[in-house]
This record gives C-alpha cells, sequence and structure tokens, in this order.
C-alpha cells in the first residue's frame, strides 16, 4: 500500500479522497460540504514549518458547529509564553536535545527575554500539572 493511500477501513469521499470528520461532533462529512476555519490557539507549533505555529485549522460539518468552534477559540485566552515554548521545544527536537543559545535565537526568532519568560511559564505549567496529577516527585524504584 502506498503511503497515500487509506487504511482498510478509511471513509472516502466522493472524490476518493479520505472523510473529514467534525471537530465538534465528530460526525464523518463525506460529501465535500465540510467547512473550514483558521483561528488563533497559542498551543499550536507546526512540526517543521513556523509560519503555521499559533494557528489552528477547524474543521465543521455545519456553519452552526464551525460558528460554536470559533467562539470556543475566542474564548482561549493566547499566552505568547506558551507559543514561544513550543517553538523552543520544537527546536531543541529538531536538534536531537541539544541547541545553543545562538542557535536557539536564530532558530526560534525569539530573544533571550522571550526564552527566558517561555522556560519560566513551562516550568510554572509542569509545576501545576504536578500539583494538580501527583507524580514527578517520588523516588523511582
Amino acid at each position: 500500500m502506498s503511503d497515500d493511500e487509506g487504511g482498510p477501513d478509511e471513509e472516502l469521499g466522493e472524490d476518493g479522497v479520505g472523510a473529514e470528520l467534525c471537530d465538534l461532533c465528530g460526525a464523518v462529512i463525506t460529501d465535500d460540504s465540510e467547512l473550514y476555519a483558521l483561528v488563533p490557539d497559542s498551543s499550536v507549533i507546526h512540526s517543521e514549518d513556523a509560519k503555521f505555529d499559533g494557528k489552528r485549522f477547524l474543521t465543521a460539518c455545519s456553519r452552526e458547529h464551525l460558528a460554536e468552534l470559533v467562539e470556543q477559540y475566542k474564548q482561549r485566552p493566547f499566552v505568547e509564553e506558551e507559543l514561544w515554548a513550543g517553538k523552543i521545544g520544537r527546536a531543541i527536537e529538531q536538534h536531537g536535545g541539544r541547541v545553543s543559545a545562538e542557535e536557539l535565537m536564530a532558530e526560534t526568532g525569539l530573544d533571550q527575554s522571550q526564552i527566558d519568560r517561555a522556560v519560566q511559564w513551562q516550568n510554572e505549567e509542569a509545576l501545576r500539572w504536578r500539583q494538580r496529577f501527583g507524580g514527578g516527585d517520588e523516588p523511582e524504584d
């Protein structure tokens, strides 16, 4: 099977391309009637291309569902430090876990102050997660 062929359970639309799913209700859309929107979302980091960072692509089965999805994302704050932390994470991952400060600034487009703020944000989020869910501070066997 080639890379662009779906698996045996993949539903195909009328044009033979894989079906879309509504991001709100999960409905399978096979008739090319899906609607799209692009909304700001500081948690979105593209795996390779920074021009797509901070933008979430939404798919819906109806105008009503698209409007509801867009409204949900309007309610979510856009946190610059979250976006920056994601950019830093991608750069570190692309360098196998090791990157100099100069490379990090060049690849992310961030200055040292922004990097510091992103690291602080990431650390605070990790602490909040541990406080809420526990773990991370027990000794390993």
